[in-house]
């Protein structure tokens, strides 16, 4: 039940740092003169997002190890 929990946890993460991504993108559409700078954070969030999803499939493979062994 653990993992599922920190498993919900994280993957609200990876929706949570893609909806800001998302509004930086928007917001860049808005305003070019920032738009670098405000792509180069949405770029930042997105990765934050990828990390976390390799911490998640990394520990849902560290849970079913032992159970495949």
């Amino acid at each position: 039940m653990n993992g599922q929990v920190n498993g919900q946890a994280i993957l609200e993460n990876v929706r949570r740092y893609r909806g800001i991504a998302s509004l930086y993108r928007q917001t860049a559409a808005f305003r070019p003169g920032q738009s670098w700078s405000l792509l180069e954070q949405a770029s930042d969030w997105e990765a934050r997002a990828l990390l976390e999803l390799e911490a998640y499939f990394a520990a849902r493979a560290d849970f079913a190890a032992p159970l495949a062994a």
